[in-house]
């Protein structure tokens, strides 16, 4: 099995396992303010996912890939960094 793909594989299934339990807590403190609280804080938690298994996936395909790609994928990584974290 390849190392990257498990990596990204087990991020994805962590930050899954986040929301899940985020869900839980929203439901179980049954009051919106507080379930507002818990939602603002996975806002981090999205894009540091989006982060941790797009940079583990280009380290893992890096030696196959252009310099030229390297850069196109960096850019459109950062715009959606952009438009997820842009108020």
């Amino acid at each position: 099995m390849d190392k990257a793909s498990f990596s990204m594989a087990m991020l994805r299934i962590l930050s899954g396992s986040i929301e899940l339990t985020a869900a839980l807590v929203m439901l179980k403190l049954n009051d919106v303010q507080k379930a507002l609280a818990v939602n603002s804080m996975l806002a981090l938690v999205g894009p540091l996912v989006l982060i941790s298994t797009t940079t583990i996936g280009l380290v893992g395909i890096a030696d196959k890939l252009s310099p030229a790609k390297f850069v196109w994928i960096l850019a459109g990584v950062g715009c959606l960094l952009i438009g997820i974290l842009r108020k």
